[in-house]
């Protein structure tokens, strides 16, 4: 199998900001909720809260959303060409995306890519709430082994080098940058 980040990765660009402009665009009011955004981004630059509670901080707008998971599906018609067309060509019915983006936002566009699992941050589509950890570092190789115990990875993508936990229980790992796929040596 082979696993993937999403942003960045095989997705151009950051799915949670884009969802958030496209939110924006089609109900202006939500920018009400920009100054607490702002003040959680502040309050975790200065370690006073935890990345969920940024996070959190962050998706407050959901709750302005009647129908938010109307908005997803909306969000990804409009986005679905951004998957980056390296991956199309290379895709696998075995797949996996692995994401600390949350479950709501990048498990439809696994839906729509015909990728069987997707493991993301858990948070709730109406409140912004998590319910767990937040899907990133050692996280993502913790909920992998929570899926599949003796999953074996293939060859493991993504554009960060957070994800070097990741990319060291693959057999083959590469950094994307761009549409660039470089062979990622995680020995350094």
């Amino acid at each position: 199998m082979n696993v993937y980040d999403f942003d960045d990765t095989i997705y151009a660009g950051d799915s949670t900001v884009d969802f958030f402009f496209y939110c924006l665009k089609k109900k202006p009011a939500i920018i009400r909720y920009v100054p607490r955004q702002i003040f959680g981004a502040c309050r975790y630059a200065l370690k006073r809260i935890t990345k969920e509670e940024f996070k959190e901080a962050f998706f407050v707008f959901l709750s302005a959303l009647n129908e938010p998971e109307e908005y997803v599906e909306a969000f990804w018609n409009a986005n679905e060409k951004k998957i980056k067309p390296w991956y199309q060509k290379q895709k696998r019915v075995d797949d996996m995306i692995i994401s600390a983006s949350p479950q709501f936002l990048i498990e439809p566009m696994g839906e729509r890519l015909n990728i069987q699992k997707v493991i993301a941050s858990p948070v709730d589509i109406h409140t912004g709430k998590y319910f767990g950890s937040n899907c990133k570092g050692e996280e993502k190789v913790r909920r992998f082994y929570e899926y599949l115990p003796d999953g074996v990875i293939e060859e493991f993508y993504s554009d960060s080098h957070s994800d070097l936990p990741m990319a060291k229980i693959a057999q083959k790992s590469f950094l994307v940058n761009g549409n660039i796929l470089n062979t990622w040596n995680v020995e350094d």
